[in-house]
């Protein structure tokens, strides 16, 4: 298991416990764990959580992902790491067993800022962001953009992944690869916002975005 706790100003603020899978640290509300702070990209890093070791990558190549003071771009957390990010930090705890309830990781928002962001969520509630496989033997079908974070790819060919924003729907990589490209230009470790059209290539595959209205 894995314990993340943020801090702000050397202050705790929440904590949140992991058993597995992939934990998503960002400023987007949508991320396992959130940090409102302009000094941390809507997505940041993912942590690859399992039972020999966690490993965090980092997701977007114009904010710095910074561990124990060294700026890095993955590496294999110990217990006790800390993740400096702006005024915040993330520390890092290994744990056997969980002795407390999990705390969501999300901050308070001004009422004003509560009226804002529940304006662009319904502007982008009206969206539905889609994939259409253009060719191969799957041409045709249809990959519906429905979760918050869409994970795509395997191991060895390289993974993307699509989250859901309230400015629409942005693409990276957690799993780089040369294969991997956007309208015939590689991905490498940007953070991309899609646009109607766009072609992604992946493990050879090519899929083409598009959104709709909800009516």
């Amino acid at each position: 298991m894995a314990k993340f706790t943020v801090f702000f100003k050397d202050k705790p603020i929440h904590s949140a416990i992991f058993e597995s899978g992939i934990v998503h640290i960002g400023r987007d509300e949508t991320n396992d764990v959130a940090v409102d702070s302009l000094a941390i990209a809507p997505a940041h890093a993912a942590v690859i959580i399992t039972q020999a070791n966690s490993i965090i990558k980092q997701l977007n190549a114009e904010f710095p992902l910074i561990i124990n003071g060294e700026q890095l771009k993955e590496c294999v957390l110990k217990n006790g790491d800390t993740i400096t990010i702006g005024k915040h930090r993330i520390v890092y705890s290994s744990t056997e067993t969980v002795v407390e309830p999990v705390v969501p990781i999300t901050q308070q928002p001004s009422d004003e800022n509560t009226f804002h962001d529940n304006l662009l969520n319904a502007r982008n509630d009206a969206v539905e962001g889609n994939l259409q496989v253009i060719g191969g033997k799957h041409i045709g079908r249809l990959i519906p953009l429905k979760k918050n974070m869409t994970r795509l790819g395997r191991n060895g060919a390289g993974i993307i992944i699509i989250t859901r924003r309230k400015e629409g729907f942005y693409v990276s990589t957690l799993e780089p690869d040369d294969s991997i490209k956007i309208n015939n230009e590689a991905l490498g470790n940007q953070t991309i916002l899609l646009k109607d059209n766009d072609v992604i290539f992946i493990d050879s595959l090519p899929m083409q975005f598009f959104t709709e209205q909800n009516t």
